[in-house]
């Protein structure tokens, strides 16, 4: 089989047309340039090349080969290139999960990131809530979580990504809805609250369990959802209020008002980059740089 110093040699003889300048352009002499070429005649069982005194022309059949030859050089160089950006983590893939409400507020930033600044890494999303990020994260199904905390598992790490403000949605009408002010936790004492599942939407539970007590308050929980949109959905129809990250704004339900609420800790609400310590894809730690 021909070798690629064989097919450069070939490729540049064919384009000079002569076969001391094809040598000076490729920094060899022309005897093993000449040698090459036979090599390769001999391998593809054609002449290449008719040769006088004083000129070097490509037969038909080189004519055809050089197609052949140039389309194989650029394959190769291209391969070449793919496996150092693999290596650099400038390609492959990263397959991120993300929960709900990070898709409303980051996850379009991230994505931008990586367009701009690894744009031959592919990206492929899962929507999961972060018990089952941190399933597939161990696993190896999954390269990077954009998770709630904490990290309860000693093969991963993480790392505080973004921290937002907790807002109360009020439906239309509701006696707090009106005004601009932030609101105290005491005025939802008693108040028909849409809380989150101390299982499915664990984190919300217990940061909203903990401001609640901490306050001293004690409002009516109405419902136990699992997702924040659910929530509003419910707060639309005027089942209740609720507390939601800020980013929830952004949905925009109608009939629904946002007011901001006065809290010991203004950014409660935590977002987190999760990974597996033992990951070795070079395009994850290349995005973790960036991020």
């Amino acid at each position: 089989m021909f070798t690629l110093n064989q097919l450069t040699g070939f490729v540049a003889v064919a384009e000079e047309q002569h076969f001391g300048r094809a040598a000076q352009r490729l920094r060899m002499t022309q005897p093993p340039l000449t040698r090459q070429i036979q090599q390769l005649e001999k391998e593809l069982k054609v002449q290449l090349f008719d040769r006088t005194s004083r000129t070097v022309r490509l037969t038909p059949a080189g004519r055809a080969f050089l197609q052949d030859a140039r389309r194989l050089l650029h394959e190769a160089e291209n391969a070449a290139l793919s496996v150092r950006r693999v290596t650099l983590g400038q390609a492959g893939i990263i397959r991120i999960g993300f929960t709900a409400t990070s898709a409303y507020g980051v996850l379009g930033g991230l994505l931008a990131t990586v367009r701009e600044h690894l744009p031959h890494v592919d990206v492929v999303l899962h929507e999961l809530v972060t018990r089952d990020q941190a399933e597939r994260l161990s696993g190896g199904s999954l390269d990077l979580g954009l998770a709630r905390p904490p990290a309860a598992r000693p093969e991963l790490a993480s790392r505080l990504f973004r921290s937002e403000p907790l807002l109360a949605a009020l439906p239309d009408g509701h006696p707090l809805a009106a005004g601009s002010e932030p609101l105290e936790l005491s005025e939802f004492h008693g108040a028909d609250v849409v809380m989150y599942s101390p299982t499915e939407a664990r984190y919300f539970h217990e940061l909203l369990v903990t401001a609640f007590g901490r306050a001293g308050v004690q409002p009516t929980y109405v419902q136990h959802v699992s997702q924040i949109h659910t929530a509003l959905a419910l707060v639309q129809v005027g089942l209740g209020s609720a507390l939601v990250p800020a980013t929830a704004a952004r949905l925009h339900f109608e009939g629904v008002r946002f007011r901001p609420l006065r809290l010991p800790e203004p950014d409660p609400v935590e977002l987190h980059l999760l990974w597996r310590r033992a990951n070795d894809n070079p395009a994850l730690h290349a995005l973790l740089d960036l991020l």
